[in-house]
């Protein structure tokens, strides 16, 4: 950054400088946005895939051939209740993340909607301050007020 004279920093290095900030701090919640988005998806196959996971699982226990099967095959029997079981156990725990998550991304959403929100009243008013201090600066100029009239 570059001083003036009067050894303050310049105010358009300043600026620049904020912008570039913004520009970065923009570009991280555009990525964070993507991550959202990928999430989601997630949160609602979990709510659509876990519940039918389980309910073709809990179908296949309650069916009568399933304990035949069971008592003909001794080892295939034997896997095929642990393998149901942590089917229904993991879908189950799948099911919960999901609405956690589904949750999560919602509140997400109404805080990102605040930020945005916020976001534009202050470059609204950043803008007005701007043109603000261009009136006055150029008002000044035009009574003949410039530093540069006053130094010299």
């Amino acid at each position: 950054m570059k001083q003036n004279g009067n050894g303050n920093i310049d105010s358009s290095d300043l600026t620049a400088s904020r912008r570039g900030i913004i520009a970065l701090i923009e570009s991280f919640i555009q990525n964070i946005l993507q991550v959202k988005k990928t999430l989601f998806g997630l949160s609602i196959s979990a709510l659509v895939l876990a519940p039918l996971a389980i309910a073709l699982s809990v179908f296949l226990v309650q069916d009568p051939s399933f304990f035949a099967v069971i008592e003909m095959e001794n080892e295939f029997g034997l896997v095929l209740s642990i393998l149901l079981g942590a089917i229904i156990f993991v879908s189950s725990l799948w099911l919960i993340a999901g609405v956690k998550q589904y949750r999560s991304i919602s509140s997400w959403n109404k805080r990102y909607r605040e930020y945005v929100k916020d976001k534009e009243n202050i470059n609204r008013k950043l803008a007005l301050s701007q043109q603000q201090n261009q009136d006055f600066d150029q008002g000044h100029s035009d009574i003949g007020l410039d530093d540069d009239d006053n130094n010299a």
